[in-house]
C-alpha cells in the first residue's frame, strides 16, 4: 500500500513537471525552458529533476508530446460533433484566431518550436513527426467525409497553411499585419474547403 501511495506521488510529481515544461515550451521555446524554470513552475527542487528524467532531452521529447495532443483537443474542442468541412472550418477558425495568437503559453506548442526542432535531436524531430502525422491523419478523415480523395495531402496543406500563419502572425503582433495574415489564412482554407 505505501509503495502505490509513493508511486502515485511520482506520478502526479513527473505530471506537474511535464505540465510546467510545456507551458514554458510554448511560451519561451525549448531553449527558454531551464530545468531550473520547469523545476520552479512545478513548485519543486530542481535536485528531484533527475529522480523523474534522465535528461532536458527526455522532458522535452515528453513535454512536446503532451503539449501537442493538449492543444490539438483544446482546438479542436469548439467544433464538437461537427463533421467534415464544417469541422475543419471550426477547427481553423479557433487555431487562427486572435485568442490563439496571443496567448502562446497554452495553445499550439510549433510556432514558438519549430526552429530548434529543426535543429534538435532526432528524438524530438520523431515526436514531431507521429504528432504532425496523426494531426494529418485527423483533418484528412474530415477531407474524406466531404468526399475528397486527396485527402492527406489537402490535410498537410491545411496544417502549414495555420502552424505557419499563426507563426507569421505571432511574429507580426502589433501591427494590422498580424489580423490580416489571421484573415487571409482563414479565407484561404474556407475557400479550399468550398472548392471540393
Amino acid at each position: 500500500m505505501m509503495s502505490s501511495t509513493r508511486n502515485e506521488r511520482k506520478d502526479r510529481s513527473r505530471e506537474r513537471i511535464i505540465e510546467s515544461a510545456g507551458s514554458l515550451v510554448r511560451g519561451k521555446g525549448i531553449s527558454g525552458a531551464s530545468v531550473a524554470g520547469v523545476m520552479e513552475g512545478a513548485g519543486m527542487t530542481v535536485g528531484g529533476f533527475y529522480a523523474h528524467f534522465p535528461s532536458k532531452q527526455a522532458l522535452v521529447v515528453e513535454a512536446l508530446r503532451h503539449t501537442l495532443r493538449k492543444s490539438r483537443a483544446l482546438l479542436a474542442a469548439p467544433a464538437g460533433d461537427m463533421k467534415g468541412a464544417d469541422w475543419l472550418r471550426a477547427v481553423a477558425r479557433s487555431y487562427l484566431s486572435r485568442s490563439h495568437r496571443d496567448h502562446p503559453e497554452s495553445g499550439c506548442p510549433l510556432p514558438a518550436n519549430l526552429g530548434e526542432i529543426a535543429r534538435g535531436s532526432p528524438a524530438v524531430r520523431r515526436v514531431l513527426a507521429g504528432e504532425i502525422g496523426d494531426m494529418r491523419d485527423e483533418l484528412a478523415s474530415h477531407l474524406v467525409e466531404d468526399g475528397l480523395e486527396e485527402a492527406d495531402s489537402e490535410a498537410l496543406a491545411m496544417l502549414a497553411t495555420m502552424v505557419g500563419g499563426l507563426t507569421l502572425s505571432r511574429a507580426l503582433r502589433g501591427s494590422d499585419l498580424s489580423d490580416q495574415v489571421l484573415q487571409a489564412c482563414r479565407r484561404h482554407i474556407e475557400r479550399s474547403l468550398s472548392n471540393h
